[in-house]
């Protein structure tokens, strides 16, 4: 396992790496680290697929960058660290397990997906087909005036209680509508 101190240092490297094989072309995601590499990211609780995506959108649109790529990288790696002690999630959440993408609460448009898309990024339970932080979501996120990494903080400390998140983002796009 790598320290928890430098924990960044590969990371980093690793998603220089991918952006690097996207921009010249590569886009498949199984070719693109080594074992050790591999087993890295293993060891913080991600996949190829997840740098994969980032890089990704990344490449093609400028965003999520790197510093929200780090930020949720760290608190999925708590998480899987810390609250599942290492032990990784039998269950695979896929894109048609999801609330509808139109779907709204409290007038939020997008929070019924998000909230267990969050809960499965945590939990490692993401299909390759699914990224926490893609488009959809950064625009849910804009939207609100929330960190990637901000809501998936604060949806990891109210886990189970859906009406803490949603009273959490309404709050914060009430702030949003007024800046």
């Amino acid at each position: 396992m790598t320290e928890s101190y430098t924990f960044h240092v590969p990371l980093k490297e690793i998603w220089v790496k991918a952006v690097k094989l996207y921009q010249d072309g590569n886009r498949d995601s199984s070719t693109y680290f080594n074992t050790g590499e591999t087993a890295f990211l293993e060891s913080i609780g991600h996949t190829a697929q997840e740098v994969f995506d980032f890089a990704e959108d990344f490449v093609n649109g400028g965003e999520p960058d790197f510093e929200t790529f780090l930020l949720v990288a760290s608190l999925r790696r708590f998480y899987f660290l810390h609250v599942m002690k290492g032990d990784k999630s039998d269950v695979v959440v896929d894109t048609g397990d999801l609330p509808a993408k139109d779907l709204s609460v409290a007038g939020i448009d997008w929070l019924p997906r998000i909230m267990p898309k969050a809960r499965a990024k945590l939990r490692g339970e993401m299909s390759d087909d699914l990224m926490y932080g893609c488009g959809g979501d950064r625009k849910f996120f804009k939207a609100n005036n929330l960190h990637p990494a901000e809501f998936l903080a604060f949806v990891m400390q109210n886990f189970d209680n859906d009406e803490a998140i949603i009273d959490f983002v309404a709050s914060g796009s009430k702030t949003a509508a007024h800046s």
